[in-house]
Formats: C-alpha cells, structure tokens, sequence
C-alpha cells in the first residue's frame, strides 16, 4: 500500500497587515527565537520588549506599508500562489506555512493530517541552509510532534543552493530583465547578512551563498569583474557577513560605475528585504552615491521556472518512504 503523501511549503513570515500591532507580533515571535537571535535571554528580552519594539514597529510598518499588495503581504501572496501551482504539478496535498506568523507550521501539518498524509515533505524555503533559519523549522516540526502520540514519515529537503533548475531559473530571470530592461555595467547577488559569529561556529551560510553566486555567475558566463556579492539586512552592532550590500554600492558608485543590476537569490520570494531594502532603499543610496539607476531583478516568486525548480527538488521524494513496501528480513 502506497502512502499518501504531502508537501509542507515553509518561508519565514511576514505580519497580518502593515500596522504597528500586527509587526510587533510578529517581531516579538520572530526576535525571540534562540536561533535567530543568540544573546542570553536575561539580556535580550528586557531589551526586545522594552527598547526595539517600542521603537521600531511604526517604522517597520510604514516599510510594510510601501510594499504591500490589494491580495495582502507580497511574501504571503507569492508563498500562496507557489503552493498552489506546486499542488497542481505534484498533484499531492501542499500547504504553505510561515515559522513565525500564520498561517503556522502546525497549522499546515494538522491540514496534511486531515487530508489523510501519512508522509509528508518539508521544504523550507531557504535556498542556502542556515540555523537561523532552515533549522528553526525543524524545530517548529519537532516541537508539534513532540506533544503527539503519532506521527507521519518525514522527509527533509536540507537546502538547493546548486541544485541545477533552481540557478538555471535565477539565470533565466536575469537573461530575461537584461532583454527587457538592458544590461548594466555590473551584476550584484545580495544575500540575507547574518552575524560573522555565527559562521565562526560551524554555520554553512556563507559558503552556501558562496557556492550559489559561483554557480550563477558561471551558467551567466560572467567576467570575475563583472558580478559581486554582498550581504543586506545587518542589525546591531556586531559584526556580520562582508561585505555589505549598501557600502559596497556607494564604493562601486564612488569609483565610477553608473549602472548596477540587483539579484537576491537567497529570496525565493518578493518581501521587505527586497522591495523595501533593495528596491527603494539600496537604490537611492546608489544614487546618493553617485550612481544613476540601480535595478532590482524581482524573485523567482511563482515564475513557472520556479515552479518547476521547486518540483525537481520535490519528485526524486514522492513514494521513496513508504515503510509498507520495504522488504521484511
């Protein structure tokens, strides 16, 4: 008997709506994950609670605000849609779910449950691994069957960050902005930052973002001038991946460069990082600096390459854990 299987779709979250309340909740869960944020909790707290949301959840929401969509949070919109076309070509039960905000893991899991899977596949939706992020699911997915007498097979896609269709997707995307829009005089692939420490510790990120922007550069055929790569979204004062996205556009702009290409291929879809941070904020520094136009390359989102990319990684899996067909000693 074959089991009946399903496909858990995670990204990270996104607020209900682009209001100081709604982003406080959403921060309050999100910066208080142990992973994401690993500072004794008798230090952090106190200054979570009492100093950064205080201060930063107008701010957040007025950014929220400048990017959000009639259907809602563009991350949300685009998580969504993913989950559906992935149902239709998989053509097995697909829930999309947030680590932090709603609709949540164990939400997702208790409708693949229902829907009768008894083996379900988890794809968080973080190209390159990273405690902070791909493994906080895990323990989102733990912490829900933990207070359960039961529970499904599981199967764990860890990270894509060379699987082939995910960069020949990002390629065709760039290809296709380059002969809608022109070609700039440099390609920059910006990263999510995370705190250097991190990485100091056994924390693969970096040499995943590494590896993706390698192997993107190389299907592009680009020049070792003509790409670079940076890490955005650094908070606090310590010190994170280098370099960063926006110095190093005002060093390119400093030094002559007029025109600058943006991709963000650690995003698979459109959210603050990218159309707040990337799209207005790094590119009025570029011009700040000295620059002319810097163009923002949108996420794969629910583009059918994408689709198809995410279904490669998902396939080799389907009908591969079924305990009842392995052979008895």
């Amino acid at each position: 008997m074959t089991a009946k299987q399903g496909l858990l779709l995670v990204n990270l979250g996104t607020p209900a709506a682009p209001t100081a309340s709604a982003v406080r909740r959403y921060l309050a869960e999100f910066l208080a994950d142990r992973r994401v944020i690993e500072i004794p909790r008798l230090l952090w707290l106190p200054l979570l609670y009492g100093v950064i949301l205080p201060l930063r959840c107008k701010r957040v929401a007025r950014n929220y605000a400048s990017i959000w969509l009639d259907e809602g949070s563009p991350l949300a919109v685009y998580t969504r849609r993913q989950a559906q076309a992935l149902q239709q070509k998989l053509e097995i039960p697909v829930e999309p779910a947030f680590r932090y905000g709603e609709p949540s893991i164990a939400h997702a899991l208790a409708k693949l449950e229902r829907a009768g899977c008894d083996d379900i596949i988890l794809l968080p939706m973080y190209p390159q691994f990273s405690a902070t992020t791909s493994a906080t699911v895990f323990d989102a997915v733990a912490a829900y069957y933990a207070k359960r007498r039961s529970m499904p097979g599981l199967q764990w896609i860890n990270a894509y960050q060379t699987h082939p269709d995910y960069i020949q997707a990002l390629a065709a995307s760039v290809r296709k902005h380059w002969q809608d829009k022109g070609r700039s005089e440099k390609l920059l692939m910006s990263f999510h930052g995370l705190p250097q420490v991190n990485v100091d510790r056994g924390d693969p990120y970096q040499a995943h973002c590494q590896a993706t922007a390698q192997a993107l550069a190389q299907t592009l055929d680009l020049a070792d001038g003509a790409w670079g790569l940076a890490f955005q979204s650094r908070f606090g004062k310590q010190v994170w991946l280098q370099p960063y996205t926006e110095p190093l556009l005002c060093q390119w702009a400093g030094e002559g460069l007029k025109t600058v290409d943006v991709i963000c291929p650690g995003f698979p879809a459109d959210c603050l990082e990218t159309l707040e941070e990337i799209r207005l904020g790094a590119a009025a520094t570029f011009r700040q600096a000295g620059g002319q136009s810097l163009n923002y390359i949108p996420a794969l989102n629910d583009n059918p390459a994408h689709i198809d990319a995410l279904a490669a990684l998902v396939r080799p899996r389907l009908n591969s854990c079924n305990p009842q067909t392995l052979p008895h000693d």
